[in-house]
């Protein structure tokens, strides 16, 4: 009878404490790391960095972002996406990238909004050549400029160079090098480079390296304009280039946004 109540008391004695005792063992996953699922072949791979804060406070600035040549793509993207390795794609392309930095810029407090164009599909539908992108995107630029007085608006393209060219390495992480485009064919182009010169600076303080030198185009066979002429704060940058993957990209969105956000201010 003793020997039975002695079991009864240890085993009541365990059962309180086994929930102090779980408490102190540590989990094998961390309350502060996201459990993300492995995508699948057909989700598109570009996703916002997770990030590890809150959202800034609103600023009361707006972005527009938009791209041209909306069907440009990364190697590395389309491969995942598809298995096919390709420089455009229907679905698996820049502007898939463009919802990535929007996500990074109000993060960074800047309402921000994506032009709703596939300019792309709509040349193909209408047989316009490529080169007569730039006409193509306008009216609809322009459209969004009435309704929005927007503190900057970035035509997001890609570099036609291979990763080797387009990649920095620091610290131990990988970026997509930037590029910025002006074009000097109207009147008001010093203000449109001089809001890209201020951005190189705020870059370069963040991650020295990341930007690659400025690419003035004026003359014969080139846009020259670039629908920069519609706005002084209205830029032209290149994201990496064809050989670069979603981490680099990703990584280097997040500088953008804060370089942006710097400028802004």
């Amino acid at each position: 009878m003793k020997k039975s109540l002695k079991v009864w008391s240890a085993l009541i004695f365990f059962l309180f404490i086994f929930p102090i005792i779980l408490e102190q063992i540590p989990s094998e996953i961390p309350d502060d790391v996201a459990v993300v699922a492995p995508l699948t072949n057909q989700q598109l791979v570009y996703a916002t960095n997770l990030l590890e804060q809150e959202p800034q406070i609103q600023t009361g600035m707006r972005a527009l972002l938009f791209s041209t040549h909306s069907h440009e793509a990364y190697e590395p993207i389309t491969q995942q996406y598809d298995g096919e390795i390709a420089v455009t794609h229907p679905q698996a392309n820049i502007m898939k990238l463009n919802e990535t930095i929007k996500a990074q810029l109000e993060f960074n407090g800047i309402v921000t909004e994506v032009l709703e164009i596939d300019t792309a599909a709509v040349m193909s539908e209408k047989s316009i050549p490529y080169n007569k992108a730039y006409n193509v995107v306008r009216s609809y630029l322009q459209k969004s400029m009435k309704e929005v007085d927007y503190d900057i608006i970035i035509d997001i393209h890609r570099d036609s160079l291979k990763a080797e060219r387009t990649t920095l390495t620091y610290d131990g992480e990988k970026y997509a090098q930037i590029v910025f485009v002006i074009g000097g064919e109207h009147a008001n182009y010093k203000f449109n480079r001089e809001l890209a010169e201020r951005l190189t600076v705020e870059l370069e303080q963040i991650v020295p390296g990341i930007t690659r030198p400025l690419v003035f185009k004026a003359g014969h066979g080139v846009d020259g304009k670039y629908n920069q002429d519609l706005d002084q704060r209205l830029i032209l940058i290149e994201m990496g280039g064809i050989g670069n993957n979603e981490e680099e990209l990703n990584r280097t969105s997040s500088v953008l946004a804060k370089a942006v956000s710097k400028v802004l201010q």
